[in-house]
């Protein structure tokens, strides 16, 4: 790349002195959330004071206790340990799926605003359709033909979500290719994937991380909920979102059952937005 070129490139949103390194309160509290039901997911083996599976029929229904910290279920299963359990599955399909999803919206977003023309025109059709085509029909028709199993699940969601990345791909992309760098690039005769890949996708670099961060959260909570729909992992999985419905019936009776692995979605979903709303913020400081 010529001097002229790197003269004329805009400093990238996520690259300027002072910005690395530091995470605001909120965002240390979300990324602690992450690493530790990663950590959870890992090792829950581990962790976990009971087997997640094993039933004790005279143990059902037992009170949150200093022997079960979080109770029993109706099966008198420990659910402290079902819960630990229970984000592997969560954690095998949320950041597959969103990585699945930045990276194929990336290319569309990145190719049809760079390209521009019918392209363009044709690809966001698609795109369009896709969006306002209901994701749980779709989610029933995919587990219908394909079963039900993680790659499933996994691809399921990826789908949904790739649209929006795009969307915000493209978006960025437009930005960029009216500006003088994209277009000393071209006078040089730069081939289109050389345009494409080493000038304009350096540039909308925070708008992929923003979107990675905010789809992981929406990947987190499609899964829990195919699942609690029946669509995802088979009922009995510790899964947080299969928990939530085996234990729907009982929240009146036992609501430990249904709490536990719910607040354990909503940690994990809250704690994801908040990494995704410090990078949006510092991503929007950087383009002012």
């Amino acid at each position: 790349m010529s001097t002229a070129s790197t003269a004329l490139r805009p400093l990238g949103r996520l690259g300027r002195p002072g910005r690395r390194g530091r995470l605001p309160g909120a965002s240390a509290v979300g990324a602690a959330v992450i690493v530790l039901w990663t950590a959870v997911a890992l090792f829950w083996p581990h962790l976990v004071p009971y087997a997640p599976d094993v039933q004790r029929p005279q143990d059902r229904f037992l009170s949150p206790s200093g022997e079960h910290w979080l109770g029993t279920d109706q099966f008198g299963r420990d659910v402290f340990s079902r819960t630990l359990a229970g984000a592997r599955p969560v954690l095998a399909v949320a950041p597959a799926a969103t990585a699945l999803a930045v990276l194929a919206g990336t290319v569309i977003g990145l190719v049809t605003g760079g390209v521009g023309g019918w392209l363009d025109d044709v690809v966001m059709r698609i795109v369009d359709a896709v969006v306002v085509f209901p994701a749980i029909i779709a989610a029933v028709l995919f587990v219908a033909f394909l079963g039900r199993s993680t790659p499933v699940l996994v691809f399921v969601v990826a789908t949904a979500l790739t649209t929006l990345v795009a969307r915000s791909v493209r978006a960025a992309t437009l930005v960029e290719r009216g500006k003088p760098y994209v277009e000393a690039a071209r006078l040089r005769g730069e081939p289109l994937w050389s345009l494409l890949g080493r000038e304009i996708l350096p540039n909308v670099r925070s708008t992929v991380y923003v979107e990675a961060t905010s789809r992981l959260g929406d990947a987190v909570f499609a899964a829990a909920t195919l699942s609690f729909l029946g669509l995802g992992q088979p009922p009995g999985s510790p899964e947080w979102g299969a928990a939530v419905a085996d234990n729907r019936v009982w929240l009146y009776n036992a609501p430990w059952t249904v709490l536990a692995p719910a607040l354990a979605i909503v940690s994990l979903v809250v704690g994801v937005a908040l990494v995704a709303d410090t990078s949006r913020r510092a991503a929007g400081g950087a383009a002012a």
